[in-house]
């Protein structure tokens, strides 16, 4: 469990696609609204686990090549989108839009090669390893990963939350950092791609 712990904390303290997403999404709709997104490492990881669980570190190189392109896709359109917003004058809270970020959000998360990486390089083993040694291990293991994770996106989207709440120059800065930080996730990914 320990080590589950450990991976989720530094997994939801490492700046990606995702967390720039959980800003976004935290100018637009608000912290309350945005917390269930803290979720979407539960719901999105699970066909990547599953998948490396059944062929551990056997994924095609093109297959990790369509995620990438599709993850680049996803992470300019809404980068785009924030960017727009951030834009224009920001002088009240978040509208509070209606919730439906949790499909963009996992869908940013399972295009995000560096989460299949994640389970083929360091998460599927040491979770096979465990399931071995004991299915109670593993699902130990499970548990201190999502249970840190879950939390370390839930204090991030909280600290979001009160950044936009110090006003319309710092809710722009931060929606210019997050569409900008996606945009540079998106570059880095078409670098990596392109280098190949």
């Amino acid at each position: 469990m320990g080590q589950g712990a450990v991976l989720g904390l530094s997994a939801a303290a490492a700046p990606g696609p995702l967390q720039a997403l959980l800003v976004s999404r935290v100018l637009r709709s608000g912290t309350v609204r945005s917390l269930p997104l803290a979720l979407v490492p539960l719901a999105s990881d699970a066909p990547a686990t599953a998948v490396v669980l059944l062929v551990l570190a056997q994924l095609p190189p093109a297959f990790l090549t369509a995620l990438r392109v599709a993850g680049i896709a996803v992470m300019l359109a809404i980068a785009v989108r924030t960017l727009g917003a951030a834009r224009r004058a920001v002088s009240q809270e978040p509208a509070g839009e209606a919730p439906g970020g949790f499909l963009e959000a996992g869908l940013v998360n399972l295009t995000n090669p560096n989460m299949w990486m994640f389970w083929s390089v360091m998460g599927g083993p040491i979770l096979a390893e465990a399931w071995r040694a004991s299915p109670a291990r593993g699902l130990a293991f499970l548990a201190g990963f999502y249970g840190c994770i879950v939390a370390g996106n839930a204090a991030f989207l909280a600290l979001a939350g009160v950044v936009v709440r110090a006003g319309p120059r710092a809710r722009r800065a931060l929606g210019v950092t997050s569409g900008a930080a996606l945009v540079a996730f998106a570059g880095w990914q078409a670098i990596l791609l392109l280098r190949r």
